[in-house]
């Protein structure tokens, strides 16, 4: 049997955190050996520092674990980071420095010109952004690569697939974020409880910016963004998990539905661990997609579409649905270690 990366997760004890023991547990390539989270936590085994939260119970392989205080060194090759943005960019940047691999979850570097902002089946390329952060960072073996804004992934991906076939002009997206997505305890429950909350601090320039990183192209060392306009609102709803985005879009060349519709459902997916089998799901009920329903699609890993047809205003518009805490979070960073693993990266 292969030998396995050793992993360590920074914040381990939060939601994120506790998403990425799950999805690691039993993983043919990774293997956790170090948990550090706050001053807290530190010095206490895995299951007394953590109050889990996810349905299935916490793995055992990870339960007598010692957290260790968030800082090198840590008995591991790589970490992933769900530290909050308050404490990622200095953490996170200390462990690069120190040699460490850091997959982030974070916000704190994404917009950063020579840092790669990753959707693995989307923009691999932008990995070759690592060689040109060590040499500016003085970085030796470690750097950082992100992955993207929840509620970005949940969109982005039928995006970059009219982008790559027609070239898209103009996008107007309304998301509709779970309560998982603030964390844990999250939204006061007399806030979110029979009620639409129209305001998430600082997600909807993420959210218009995210994007066009993503789907820019990477010419000489940096990346130049997607030069298509992106106007975003993003409200809080009372659903658990699963990020929904309605989107509006304008293409550049003409498209009939038929070649909409086959340029998200041909659109590749990878050949790894986490991959789902379809990437992007194209249903055609009309009630379709519901976070309850379909969030779990691909074991959380697809992007689920529906209601698309041509709009009045716009081209054409459509419903999308991610896993907010899977796709959209843990699972994106697992996925973007197995991109980085199977180049050599790691």
């Amino acid at each position: 049997m292969a030998k396995k990366f050793r992993v360590g997760i920074l914040g381990a004890t939060g939601t994120v955190g506790q998403r990425f023991c799950q999805l690691l547990e039993n993983h043919p390539q990774f293997e956790i050996t170090a948990l550090a989270a706050s001053d807290r936590s530190a010095g206490k085994t895995f299951v007394e520092a953590c109050a889990w939260k996810l349905p299935g119970g916490m793995p055992e392989n990870v339960k007598d674990i010692v957290v260790q205080p968030i800082e090198p060194p840590l008995d591991c090759d790589l970490v992933f980071s769900s530290l909050p943005s308050s404490v990622a960019r200095e953490t996170e940047e200390a462990f690069a420095r120190a040699g460490y691999p850091v997959i982030s979850n974070s916000s704190s570097f994404r917009m950063d010109a020579d840092i790669p902002l990753l959707i693995a089946e989307i923009n691999p390329d932008h990995i070759a952004l690592i060689e040109t952060q060590r040499v500016k960072r003085g970085f030796t073996k470690g750097f950082i690569v992100t992955n993207p804004n929840c509620a970005v992934v949940s969109f982005a991906p039928p995006l970059a697939a009219l982008h790559r076939k027609f070239g898209v002009e103009s996008v107007v997206v309304t998301t509709l974020q779970a309560i998982s997505g603030a964390g844990y305890p999250g939204v006061p429950s007399l806030d979110i409880t029979d009620n639409v909350v129209p305001y998430i601090a600082g997600e909807e320039p993420k959210v218009e910016t995210e994007a066009q990183k993503i789907l820019g192209k990477l010419t000489d060392g940096a990346i130049e963004k997607a030069d298509f306009s992106v106007s975003a609102q993003c409200f809080r709803v009372h659903v658990i998990d699963g990020h929904t985005a309605s989107v509006r879009v304008d293409l550049r060349e003409t498209a009939t539905l038929e070649d909409v519709i086959d340029a998200m459902k041909s659109f590749p997916s990878l050949d790894l661990h986490s991959s789902p089998k379809q990437f992007i799901q194209v249903l055609e009920e009309p009630s379709r997609p519901q976070p309850r329903l379909d969030r779990d699609a691909g074991n959380g890993m697809s992007i689920t579409v529906g209601r698309l047809f041509p709009d009045n205003i716009f081209d054409y518009r459509f419903v999308s649905l991610s896993h907010n805490t899977v796709r959209g979070a843990a699972g994106s960073a697992v996925l973007n270690a197995e991109l980085l693993a199977s180049k050599n990266m790691i």
